[in-house]
């Protein structure tokens, strides 16, 4: 459908339930114009685009047999919670290598959720020629405060998409996709808890060169929470249909392997289980952009 957009939100570890949904969406070769990914959520993109079964799912699961990809010794190597080189340079590289060229090729547009340090807003990248820089805009969006180096894209400093646009509803309809599949991370009726007092302070410290980021980083539990209310009234309107987990989510940084394997064919199913229901979905929002171009 030319009109049907898809939004990927993120969660660190929780986006390997993303990952077994597009997997899924992948085996029955479902496909649409428009990708939006953000943090964990472009990852998934960019493999979804790709037509890279299992890819996502490799990288954030079966990787941790073999590589250190995060916690103390991580850390102590690297000076930071997550190993960005190797996530983002060893993996689609060597390791696990991206299909940059079935990337390019693919008629579906990808944009990558970063979060602009000196304004504090939302950039949506989009590359198809520079390998390279998607990658880096990858890394960026999937750089998380505190816990990841800024990384300079074009030579502005960038983190992590969630901070200023976790579910990027909004762009995806100005960008004329009036319905959209939405995959969420967290169950429904989960809102952000306002960011305490101590948390804006470590800000402060942290990103003190960074006054605008700070100002987006207090109010992104507001932010999103608001984003949940505006979804909330368009699934009731049948503009987006939402797939979100329905059991116990796995933490941002989890390490079980068993948690995680568990969570990704939970995605699965679901995405199995809401099948029929996405198909008549899209029929129905089919006829609703034919009646639209009659009337015109």
């Amino acid at each position: 459908m030319k009109k049907v957009g898809m939004i990927l939100e993120g969660g660190g570890q929780r986006g390997i339930f993303t990952s077994g949904v597009l997997d899924y969406f992948m085996e029955k070769k479902l496909t649409v114009p428009y990708v939006v990914g953000v943090s964990a959520g472009s990852c998934n993109a960019m493999d979804y685009v790709s037509g890279q079964i299992l890819r996502t799912k490799e990288c954030m699961l079966d990787a941790q047999l073999d590589n250190e990809l995060y916690g103390f010794r991580t850390m102590m190597k690297t000076k930071y919670y997550m190993n960005m080189d190797l996530i983002f340079e060893e993996f689609p590289n060597h390791q696990y290598p991206f299909d940059f060229r079935a990337y390019v090729r693919s008629p579906m547009r990808c944009l990558l959720v970063t979060t602009n340090c000196l304004t504090g807003k939302a950039e949506y990248i989009e590359e198809y020629r520079d390998r390279e820089r998607l990658m880096m805009a990858c890394r960026a969006s999937s750089s998380l405060p505190f816990g990841s180096p800024m990384v300079k894209l074009d030579g502005v400093p960038m983190l992590d998409g969630g901070i200023a646009d976790s579910i990027p509803i909004r762009k995806a309809i100005a960008d004329g996709f009036d319905y959209n599949i939405v995959v969420l991370t967290r169950r429904h009726g989960y809102y952000k808890q306002e960011e305490r007092d101590a948390t804006v302070e470590l800000a402060r410290l942290f990103y003190r060169r960074y006054p605008m980021l700070v100002r987006t980083l207090a109010q992104r539990s507001h932010a999103y929470n608001r984003t949940l209310d505006l979804l909330e009234q368009l699934e009731k309107k049948g503009l987006v249909f939402v797939i979100r987990p329905t059991v116990r989510c796995v933490s941002r940084t989890e390490r079980d392997l068993e948690k995680l394997e568990d969570f990704y064919w939970h995605g699965y199913e679901e995405a199995e289980r809401l099948y029929p229901q996405l198909q008549q979905w899209m029929e129905k929002r089919e006829e609703c952009v034919s009646r639209k171009r009659l009337l015109r």
